[in-house]
């Protein structure tokens, strides 16, 4: 197999949680166009649908699954439904997630149990619903959406972090109990990326924060996390397992000089 041969993922089937927009849709998409047919699935039908006709028109195949992820006892059978569609799924990329602003002091236990029922606990038991498939047929590629705040500390969105973490540390759990049937789980961390969801919360100040603090200067699209999707979900990636990688213009390597 050719060097470019391997970034290549003719004949895979993956299966990409919040794919209706964003991050999600950037990396259906992206296995799109390296050569996946895939299985869509998020809450809304019409952002589904709308992201099935573009991979459509790459020449893939699309299956819609419209689902509320936190309802943890529907999972086996979502995952029943892509087999019902597909032969076998290849690749999961765990994306779906969700944000709520609030400090430690005023956190509800239903505004925590929101953010970590989508964000943490259905990625485990989803996982575990199509890993059972990849461990029977000794091939699977797992990859996680993590973020910035797995590493840092950021104000009024603690739930969110510790999902997030949370992820990262199920990743190395995952590599090393999988190991043995050829299943790979990574995770990639992004930094500012513009999505739908960013541009709600970014005013002109938050903006100019991210543009000062990012080295690059810039935010990221959900091309550039695709790109990276791609490569962790295919054969040139296969010796790399349980690692979280930062996709983040410069941001962890440290603050930019200031400027006048």
């Amino acid at each position: 197999m050719s060097i470019i041969e391997s970034f290549r993922l003719g004949g895979r089937v993956a299966l990409i949680t919040g794919a209706g927009k964003g991050i999600g849709e950037g990396i259906a998409l992206g296995m799109a166009e390296a050569g996946a047919d895939v299985a869509l699935v998020s809450r809304t039908a019409a952002d589904l649908d709308r992201v099935a006709e573009r991979v459509r028109a790459l020449g893939r195949k699309a299956f819609v699954l419209p689902a509320d992820l936190a309802q943890i006892e529907a999972l086996p059978d979502l995952v029943a439904k892509v087999l019902s569609a597909y032969p076998r799924i290849d690749i999961l990329v765990n994306c779906a997630g969700i944000q709520r602003r609030m400090t430690v002091l005023d956190a509800t236990v239903e505004g925590w149990n929101e953010v970590m029922n989508t964000n943490l606990r259905s990625v485990y038991f989803l996982t575990q619903a199509v890993g059972k498939g990849m461990v029977a047929q000794r091939y699977g590629k797992i990859v996680s959406i993590a973020s910035m705040t797995t590493y840092r500390g950021f104000h009024m969105i603690s739930p969110y972090g510790i999902s997030k973490a949370g992820l990262a540390n199920f990743t190395r759990y995952l590599a090393v109990e999988w190991a043995p049937y050829n299943v790979r789980a990574n995770a990639i961390a992004p930094g500012w990326i513009t999505t739908p969801m960013t541009q709600q919360q970014m005013g002109k100040d938050r903006v100019r924060w991210v543009c000062e603090h990012v080295p690059q200067g810039k935010f990221g699209t959900p091309r550039d996390v695709a790109g990276l999707a791609v490569y962790l979900a295919s054969p040139a990636s296969d010796y790399i397992t349980g690692q979280t990688i930062p996709i983040d213009g410069g941001f962890l390597a440290g603050n930019p000089w200031p400027t006048a």
